[in-house]
């Protein structure tokens, strides 16, 4: 009798056709990962990590204390960085921010931004990546220093002012994110250690501000944790960028969408110890079908290639799940985004689906703080799925739209000087 691997024996789901190659490792990398213990010993996100310009930490945490459900915690000085702590509870993952105390402060992160046009634009503004507990770490840093992963040592690490508690695998060259590996027994509390530990009295009284709106908004109880988080990649990088998220974490491939009216394909990861996803949120890839240099030859459309080239391969948006129900006779979903338009954050669409579909989804416009994207999604009745096709191309096709005439003003500034 043939014994299925456990990151194996869930259903794929979705019509996205993979290479050989994707098909063969797919299974080869889980068993291995199952076997070697990894995939027990790695579980939940414990943690995101992202960096935003100087002086913009404070208005991007009243930002999120409106938009979201998580709240200002304390804060990490260390030499050139303040680090912002952002908690919703202990059994959701952290919300980590970090700002550079001057502009001329250079390192690896800003480096991925200032190859792109619009990267250049924001320098410090980016992603990181993502905090996965282990339960030893130790063992987790061998056995993937076995199978080739390299990590920046204690040294580097102390250098790129980051928690010196952390086992961080340096950028993939697919995704451009980190992943760092964090020693914490389930239920113990979350700690980083990294320069002085205070509050900030500007961090506290935004989001007690924040807060304070939305319940006077009643949507403090309707915005939830963390759904998914969803990265854009280069076409050719769609599989390999799977495959080395699913050899980091004990995430399973839950399948693709093809989608192929905006030339893309919407790929998730789930996490295997975790149904929920306000555990531990799914992981998203979103690739074009085609590279950017043959798409003119049948006019295929490539917002999502497009942003990749201005912005470099890194986290697109953030989505945060919206309670299931009614309330005054709109549904949640719509209640929270015209409560929160009415607070002057836009969006780049109405919203889209229906409860016949499974669920509603909406994009905001990129923050100007950290240039993501925060999605509002809202199943009914537990529908399991993640996108409606239809959504997945009206959302994409906004985001290209957003994405272009930012460039466009981009470019125009440089031609007349002010950048």
């Amino acid at each position: 009798m043939t014994t299925i691997s456990p990151s194996l024996s869930l259903p794929a789901h979705g019509d996205k056709k993979n290479s050989s190659f994707f098909d063969e490792y797919l299974v080869k990398l889980l068993e291995e990962r199952d076997s070697q213990g990894l995939t027990d010993a790695i579980q939940e996100i414990d943690a995101m990590m992202l960096t935003v310009e100087p002086g913009k930490s404070i208005e991007y945490i009243a930002e999120l204390s409106l938009m979201s459900a998580y709240n200002y915690q304390y804060s990490l000085e260390s030499d050139s960085h303040w680090t912002h702590v952002l908690r919703i509870s202990d059994l959701n993952p952290d919300l980590i921010i970090r700002e550079v105390k001057h502009e001329g402060i250079r390192g690896i992160f800003r480096s991925l931004n200032e190859v792109y046009p619009i990267g250049l634009d924001k320098p410090h503004s980016r992603y990181i990546g993502e905090i996965l507990r282990v339960t030893d770490l130790s063992e987790v840093v061998k056995l993937q220093q076995k199978r080739g992963f390299c990590f920046f040592s204690k040294a580097e690490t102390a250098k790129l002012e980051l928690p010196e508690n952390l086992a961080i695998i340096k950028p993939s060259p697919y995704t451009h994110n980190i992943v760092a590996y964090l020693q914490r027994e389930s239920g113990q509390p979350r700690h980083y250690q990294l320069g002085i530990k205070f509050i900030s009295e500007q961090a506290q009284q935004v989001c007690i501000q924040a807060k304070l709106r939305q319940q006077d908004l009643g949507i403090s109880e309707l915005i939830l944790p963390v759904d998914h988080l969803a990265t854009r990649i280069y076409s050719q990088n769609r599989e390999v960028a799977i495959l080395e998220w699913l050899s980091l974490s004990s995430y399973y491939y839950w399948g693709a969408l093809d989608i192929i009216d905006q030339n893309s394909s919407t790929n998730i990861t789930k996490s295997v110890h975790y149904e929920e996803e306000l555990r531990s949120p799914a992981k998203v890839f979103t690739a074009n079908n085609t590279p950017y240099f043959v798409n003119h030859l049948k006019i295929f459309p490539s917002p999502t290639e497009n942003f990749v080239r201005n912005y470099g391969p890194r986290l697109h948006h953030i989505a945060m799940t919206v309670k299931d129900g009614v309330i005054n006779g709109e549904e949640h979903i719509d209640y929270v985004v015209k409560a929160i338009r009415e607070q002057g954050k836009s969006f780049l669409l109405d919203v889209i689906g229906s409860k016949s579909e499974g669920l509603k989804q909406v994009f905001s416009t990129a923050s100007e703080h950290s240039s993501l994207i925060v999605e509002y999604v809202q199943r009914y009745g537990g529908f399991q799925g993640y996108f409606h096709k239809d959504n997945v191309a009206e959302l994409t096709f906004a985001a290209g739209i957003e994405e272009e005439l930012l460039r466009m003003e981009t470019e125009s500034n440089k031609r007349q000087g002010y950048s």
